[in-house]
């Protein structure tokens, strides 16, 4: 969602009293094909830079796979662990980058430096980078996944461009405004939720940001179990930008959010059976609907826990 400012990197900023604060992100520019854009779509001009343990980065991964953009837009991953304070490196651990391939960097913040000399602020993912200019255009995610829509389909086989996908792509105009509605209590509530409880500085902001939590959770329940409701889906027969920002929060609680940050009241795969399959409908899907598979391809659990055991 535009102007979420979300914090990308699983790099909470806390302290007493404060519990978890998103600082904004600094990069807001946009991948265009309007006459003009500063940055217009182009086939292997653009790179984006992730963490698979991240959720926040693991969007963008998602939609990169769905759409097919593999031959257009260049992967980089960092090593799973985020330490302070250098923030993410370059290492080749588990099949990870072990250097920047661009320009030789051991740290991803040396390429926030490369863009901007004075740069004082968080070194987030993901980033989209522009080879060219030589600058990051983007490390905004939900702002990043919308480019991806649909700015690079020209590239694209016409079956694969988001005008001819099934209900309209992951985006589509009539039902813009239940996504907006549903990514914004999601994202207050889970997204950031599990974050919010997991680095609660008081147990009154723990509880508060728990109980939060699991009453999405039970909505969410609810939404799927409702019989007038059609489609496995979130908001029905076809896959939109909603499922894509829920599930990468999702397929991540069971495994770590559930103990790593004592979001333990429930579980997903024991404790909602709806959204367990809606869950599992998303994952083991690898049928030209998810592109061959792009959320399992995309889900990296052995890059899951290091990052949240670091931060």
């Amino acid at each position: 969602m535009a102007g979420e400012d979300t914090s990308q990197d699983s790099h909470p900023k806390v302290g007493p009293g404060l519990g978890f604060l998103h600082p904004p992100t600094a990069f807001r520019s946009t991948i265009s094909r309007l006459p003009g854009a500063i940055f217009p779509p182009a086939k292997g001009r653009y790179v984006l830079y992730i963490a698979r343990g991240c959720p926040w980065a693991s969007r963008a991964n998602i939609v990169r796979s769905l759409k097919g953009l593999e031959s257009a837009i260049q992967l980089v991953v960092v090593d799973p662990r985020l330490k302070q304070p250098e923030g993410w490196k370059f290492t080749g651990e588990n099949g990870t980058d072990p250097i920047d391939p661009i320009y030789g960097f051991t740290h991803l913040k040396d390429l926030y430096h490369k863009a901007d000399p004075d740069y004082k602020a968080r070194y987030s993912v993901p980033v989209l980078w522009d080879k060219q200019c030589e600058t990051i255009v983007n490390n905004e995610s939900s702002e990043i996944i919308r480019m991806l829509y649909g700015e690079f389909d020209d590239f694209l086989p016409e079956e694969k461009r988001e005008v001819n996908q099934p209900g309209g792509g992951l985006y589509p105009e009539h039902l813009r405004g239940k996504i907006d509605e549903m990514n914004a209590w999601v994202y207050d509530t889970i997204n950031s939720g599990v974050y919010k409880a997991g680095f609660a500085s008081t147990q009154a902001e723990y509880e508060a940001a728990l109980y939060a939590l699991f009453e999405s959770f039970d909505r969410l329940e609810e939404h799927l179990a409702d019989t007038q409701h059609e489609g496995p889906y979130l908001l029905g027969a076809n896959i939109t930008e909603a499922d894509v920002r829920l599930f990468t929060s999702m397929v991540r609680f069971d495994a770590a959010y559930y103990t790593l940050f004592k979001c333990n009241l429930r579980m997903i795969r024991h404790d909602y059976p709806h959204l367990h399959r809606w869950l599992r409908t998303l994952y083991w899907d690898e049928s030209a609907r998810t592109n061959g598979g792009a959320f399992k391809k995309t889900t990296n659990f052995k890059d899951v826990s290091p990052l949240f055991l670091s931060t």
